[in-house]
């Protein structure tokens, strides 16, 4: 089996070299990464300026870009062949709800899946890396499942791993994606110029987090896996909209 393996938090981070270990278990594991911290990059592509890649002394491919480049030109050129298994992490933090949302992480894992691939987002839900082996040991088992298990089509998959020791983890949990509340307010501070300058505030608190949700899972010691969709219609107000925009349409413009 190939495995491309790319994150967020840069090629350098703990999260990936460990996940980069666990994988080489199932086969030949291809990292390719940015070269700095990219948390919060969502699905951004860089189309203002070229990409460089290089290589660092382990191997590992880090290009100058965000975590959506890193797949994306891993698969369209970069690589002379076409992986088995897209998974991006560990990242050092939650990505829990909403924060999918803005996540480095499951972008670049959502870039292999808009390829056409299995993908797999992996995180560690407390930053500062405790436990990292729990969370590696759950990852790649959850990737062998994938891998054995192959679907018609590409399927997105969200881990979370709580910090816990292996023997204190319950178990894993499939669940639907829970909800926060709003941020906190954004901090104001005063640069050298005394000019206003704000940084965003702290990621609100669990709005939704009842029994099935990945909230609900992770505060019980359970691992959340979560398999993810892209399509963003929103079907249950197709039959309204056509009923009010119908003097619109066709040729009402």
């Amino acid at each position: 089996m190939r495995i491309l393996l790319a994150n967020d938090d840069g090629y350098l981070a703990p999260g990936l070299h460990a996940l980069y270990a666990g994988l080489c278990r199932l086969g030949e594991v291809t990292v390719v990464a940015p070269e700095q911290n990219a948390s919060a990059a969502s699905n951004a592509l860089t189309l203002n300026r070229p990409l460089s890649v290089l290589r660092s002394d382990n191997g590992f491919l880090y290009v100058n870009g965000t975590p959506s480049d890193c797949v994306h030109i891993a698969l369209t050129g970069l690589l002379d062949f076409r992986p088995d298994l897209v998974v991006s992490g560990i990242n050092n933090g939650a990505n829990l709800g909403d924060d999918t949302i803005y996540s480095g992480t499951v972008a670049a894992a959502t870039e292999g899946y808009l390829f056409g691939l299995p993908a797999l987002a992996v995180s560690l839900v407390h930053k500062g890396w405790a436990h990292l082996d729990t969370a590696v040991d759950v990852a790649v088992r959850v990737a062998e499942h994938i891998a054995l298990r192959p679907q018609a089509s590409g399927v997105l998959y969200n881990l979370n791993v709580p910090n816990l020791p292996r023997e204190q983890l319950r178990g894993l949990q499939v669940t639907r994606l829970g909800k926060r509340h709003p941020s906190q307010p954004v901090v104001m501070q005063r640069n050298p110029r005394n000019e206003p300058v704000y940084w965003i505030g702290s990621a609100g608190d669990a709005l939704d987090d009842q029994p099935g949700t990945d909230f609900h899972a992770i505060a019980q010691g359970y691992a959340a896996l979560t398999p993810l969709q892209l399509d963003l219609t929103h079907h249950a107000m197709l039959d309204e909209c056509r009923g009010r925009f119908a003097d619109l349409s066709p040729g009402g413009l």
